[in-house]
């Protein structure tokens, strides 16, 4: 028997094996008012790391070359999926008719009055909103959540809760973290909207069924590898 390794069975077994952040998660059973965030990065972070989707590893993205710093813990909702529904909604609420998901897990924010030192870690926050953003004509929504039991945060259950100046340091974070001084490539990101607790449950029960729909037969699969 040679050595070579069945390259899709060699994946899937890493999902069954290893908790994939993404796939292998549960995302919890009071979810949408309370959900297990995976954390990619954190404020202290110089290199913008994201999930390798395939072996659910973290992966540097690319150093932080100017200021721009994340001022939360920045990372997606496990078996979440921006498709169709996702696209959907924030169509029927933009005005828009050119909208498609963006293919990617849900990103999130989590606000904590604690200095989390690194990410690929998981959390459990409590979502009170969000920001409608486009990308081009991308669905690319950032709900915005809280870490439970947080002295400092827990208590806020609505975004328009928050103090003006933190809303207003995520948006800036959002709308120049891709911009990139002497690029001929303009980066038309956009946040259309910010939205509060019940805009921000619905778009995780949108994402979370667009994931069963694009990744339908996956649970059964895994069950005979």
């Amino acid at each position: 028997m040679g050595n070579k390794i069945n390259d899709p069975i060699a994946r899937l077994m890493g999902l069954r094996y290893k908790s994939h952040p993404w796939h292998g998660i549960e995302v919890g059973d009071a979810a949408p008012d309370v959900i297990t965030a995976f954390i990619e990065m954190v404020p202290t972070d110089t290199v913008k790391y994201e999930l390798d989707k395939v072996s659910g590893y973290l992966k540097i993205d690319r150093p932080q070359k100017y200021s721009n710093v994340v001022p939360a813990l920045y990372g997606f909702v496990p078996q979440s999926f921006c498709g169709d529904k996702v696209a959907e909604y924030c169509m029927q609420q933009s005005s828009r008719t050119d909208i498609v998901g963006d293919g990617d897990p849900l990103d999130i924010c989590v606000l904590t009055e604690r200095d989390i030192v690194h990410g690929d870690i998981i959390c459990e926050v409590k979502p009170i909103g969000g920001f409608r953003m486009l990308d081009g004509n991308e669905a690319d929504d950032k709900i915005i959540a809280v870490l439970t039991h947080d002295v400092t945060y827990s208590s806020y259950n609505d975004i328009t809760e928050l103090p003006k100046g933190v809303v207003n340091r995520l948006k800036h974070y959002f709308l120049t973290y891709k911009d990139m001084p002497d690029s001929d490539k303009a980066k038309k990101v956009e946040i259309v909207d910010v939205y509060g607790r019940e805009e921000a449950q619905e778009i995780i029960n949108r994402s979370l069924e667009d994931y069963k729909c694009h990744f339908d037969g996956l649970d059964e699969i895994l069950r005979h590898v």
